[in-house]
């Protein structure tokens, strides 16, 4: 998948950061995907899902299945 083009994305910060040294994720809904950033770096590199892929990992997540 190509990455598509972010310079005019709308970026969201997650509910779950904070601005002291939390773990910034942001993301924006760009058709037919959605990218996510760290927000601490916001020119660094971004990834980019499908919807149905950006679905599942949040799914995933939120299940506890990629905790360290």
């Amino acid at each position: 998948m190509n990455m598509p083009d972010l310079s005019a994305a709308s970026w969201r910060k997650s509910s779950h950061s904070t601005d002291i040294g939390g773990d910034c994720v942001e993301v924006a809904a760009l058709a037919p995907t959605v990218a996510m950033r760290d927000s601490k770096d916001p020119d660094g590199p971004a990834l980019s899902l499908s919807r149905k892929g950006f679905t599942t990992l949040v799914g995933e997540i939120r299940s506890g299945a990629h905790d360290l």
